[in-house]
C-alpha cells in the first residue's frame, strides 16, 4: 500500500518527480503557486491544496523544491506553512538547492515540532527528473534517511546521506562550483572550436568519451550546437546557487575566483534578458564576445601579490 505524501513546487524537475511518485503507487497531494501547473498530475489522481498548510495535514512525507531560499522559508515557516499544519506530516525533505544555514535551522523549527526535516538537494537537471536517475545529497538524522530512502531511490540512481542538517546542501554546493567549472571550459572549448573553424559536433564527438568527457560536454554541448537554450536548469536558478556558494565560502574564508567569474557572467546574463534561458546560454556569450568580456575578467590586485622585500 502506498504512502499518503504530499508534494510543494511543480516546475521543470518538480513535476516528473512527483510523478513517480504518483506512479509508484503513493496517495499525492500537491501544491504549487501556478495551479495549471499541477493540472497533468491531477488528471492522474493527484489531489490539490491550497496552501502548503493543507498540503502537509496529515501526510506521512512531504517534499518541497521550489525556487529561492526565501520561497523555501515561506511555505515551511511562514503563516500558511507545513509546520503550521494542525498534524503536520512526521517527515519534510526538501529538495530545493538552498542555504546550509536555512537548512540547519529548518531541522530546529521542525525538531520542536515533532518533524523530522531533511536537506536533500538533487543535481541531474531536467533530463535525469524525468528519467529518475538524479544524484540526490541529503542532510539529516540517520532514522529519517532509512525512512525515507525508498522515496528516493524513485527520483534518484545515487543518494548518499552526507551528514547532520545543511550537509545535503553543503554537497550541493560542490556539485555547483564543478558545475560552473564545466560550464565555463565548454563554454569556451565551443568558442575556441569555431574560431578555428572545426565542426563542433566533431569535437564533441572526439571529448565526450575522454578524459574531457562530463556531463556538460555530452548533454549541454549537443543542445548548444542546435541552438537550443530552453532551460533544463536556469540562468536565475543557476546564479542562485552560485551566490550560495560565494556566500558560504566567505563564512568559511574561501576565496574561488572560478565561481566568482561564472556568477558575474551569469549575472550578466541575467541582466541582459537571458534569466530563463538554460545555463548552456554562456556558450553564446562568449561566442558572440569572442572570449570572456573585459570587465568578467577578474584582475589580481597589487596586494594580492607578493612584494619584492617579502620574496628576496
Amino acid at each position: 500500500m502506498g504512502r499518503k505524501l504530499g508534494w510543494i513546487g511543480l516546475g521543470v524537475m518538480g513535476r516528473s518527480m512527483a510523478g513517480h511518485l504518483l506512479a509508484a503507487g503513493n496517495e499525492l497531494t500537491v501544491f504549487t503557486r501556478t495551479r495549471s501547473s499541477a493540472a497533468a498530475l491531477i488528471a492522474r489522481g493527484a489531489r490539490w491544496a491550497e496552501s502548503p498548510r493543507a498540503c502537509a495535514e496529515g501526510q506521512d512525507v512531504v517534499f518541497s523544491m521550489v525556487g529561492l531560499p526565501a520561497d523555501v522559508a515561506e511555505i515551511h515557516l511562514g503563516g500558511s506553512g507545513t509546520l503550521s499544519a494542525r498534524t503536520p506530516a512526521s517527515l519534510i525533505v526538501d529538495m530545493t538547492t538552498s542555504s546550509p544555514t536555512l537548512a540547519r535551522e529548518l531541522a530546529s523549527q521542525g525538531k520542536s515540532r515533532g518533524v523530522a526535516f531533511m536537506d536533500a538537494p538533487v543535481s541531474g537537471g531536467d533530463v535525469g527528473a524525468r528519467e529518475a536517475r538524479l544524484s540526490i545529497m541529503v542532510g539529516g538524522e540517520t532514522a529519517a534517511v532509512e525512512q525515507v530512502q525508498p522515496l528516493l531511490s524513485l527520483m534518484g540512481q545515487t543518494i548518499v546521506h552526507h551528514g547532520a542538517a545543511g550537509c545535503g546542501q553543503h554537497a550541493k554546493v560542490c556539485n555547483q562550483i564543478l558545475v560552473a567549472a564545466n560550464m565555463i571550459g565548454m563554454s569556451e572549448a565551443y568558442a575556441y572550436a569555431e574560431a578555428a573553424g572545426l565542426e563542433g559536433a566533431k569535437v564533441q564527438q572526439s571529448v565526450a568519451g575522454g578524459a574531457a568527457g562530463s556531463w556538460t560536454v555530452n548533454n549541454l554541448l549537443p543542445r548548444v550546437l542546435r541552438g537550443d537554450f530552453e532551460p533544463g536548469f536556469a540562468v536565475a536558478h543557476f546564479l542562485k546557487d552560485l551566490d550560495i556558494a560565494l556566500s558560504e565560502a566567505k563564512s568559511m574564508g574561501l576565496r574561488l575566483e572560478g565561481i566568482a567569474l561564472a556568477e558575474r557572467a551569469y549575472r550578466l546574463l541575467s541582466e541582459s534578458g537571458s534569466s530563463r534561458k538554460g545555463t548552456q546560454v554562456l556558450a553564446e556569450l562568449l561566442r558572440h564576445e569572442r572570449g570572456w568580456p573585459d570587465h568578467l575578467v577578474t584582475v589580481m590586485s597589487s596586494r594580492d601579490q607578493p612584494s619584492p622585500s617579502a620574496t628576496a
